[in-house]
């Protein structure tokens, strides 16, 4: 297959970590970053802080992502990334259709196989490895999109466009290259290239056009313009800052302004 002349516009987003914060604060980060103009605004799916006090405050990501339904009226949101083992997958798809009608259709289903140890332990979950939490990964994908077509009402986007996060070059790219309208990458400028390039192989092996997939990465606050530009250039058109409190909007102002300088 040749490689597609698709091309996926550009876009910025944040990821604002539930951590550390009350949810009044949270609420109004996620107000403010629609204001200054994001594209698309993510939590995540954790039970615990990954930084800073263990035991700090902390909020649950789908719960989250409804509040950020009715926050928001413009921002596509989604968890960065749902954890697919800690829910059924059926009712993981049922969660995510109902939160695409609160938003209106702007639900981004980001998911991946987890790997927080702390969480799966303390909340009783089966850990498993790393290959079976894949597999399960690629078990529930086909239910859940079978779901989205079956339940009612369906899904308000047809369909919901599904974010995989992950890097494994011999399962997680190739699930990603078979169900996934953007892969989520993690790296430097060259890993990315040389992962695209893995994920463009697993896409050409099932028959897919590898240009019907968005790539995203997530940027540092302190990354200039040239350094964004660099992971344009690897394919990587959606970028996605991480932010937690204190938010650094001026971080975020300068990322948007970069974005539109760069549309023609």
């Amino acid at each position: 297959m040749a490689q597609s002349n698709t091309t996926h516009p550009l876009r910025v987003g944040v990821q604002l970590r539930p951590q550390h914060t009350t949810y009044q604060d949270y609420a109004q980060a996620v107000r403010r970053c629609e204001e200054i103009g994001v594209d698309t605004i993510f939590t995540w799916d954790h039970f615990f802080p990954l930084y800073g006090d263990p035991q700090g405050n902390h909020f649950e990501g789908w719960a989250l992502l409804t509040a950020m339904a009715t926050l928001t009226k413009r921002a596509r949101i989604g968890c960065l990334v749902t954890c697919n083992t800690y829910r059924n997958p059926a009712l993981l798809a049922d969660m995510a259709k109902t939160v695409d009608h609160i938003s209106q259709g702007r639900l981004i289903l980001g998911i991946g196989a987890g790997w927080s140890e702390r969480d799966y332990q303390e909340y009783g979950y089966d850990l498993g490895t790393a290959g079976s939490r894949l597999a399960s990964l690629e078990e529930a994908l086909p239910i859940i999109k079978h779901r989205w077509e079956v339940d009612v009402p369906q899904p308000i986007q047809q369909p919901i466009p599904i974010l995989i996060g992950g890097g494994g070059e011999k399962k997680t790219l190739r699930i990603t290259a078979k169900y996934a309208n953007i892969w989520h990458g993690f790296g430097d400028v060259e890993t990315l290239a040389y992962k695209r390039t893995v994920l463009d192989g697993w896409c050409q092996e099932i028959g897919r056009d590898p240009g019907e997939i968005e790539r995203s990465t997530t940027i540092r606050p302190n990354d200039s313009d040239e350094q964004r530009d660099a992971f344009v250039k690897t394919g990587m058109t959606h970028l996605i800052l991480g932010m937690q409190t204190p938010w650094d909007f001026a971080a975020l102002e300068r990322l948007v302004r970069w974005r539109d300088s760069r549309q023609h």
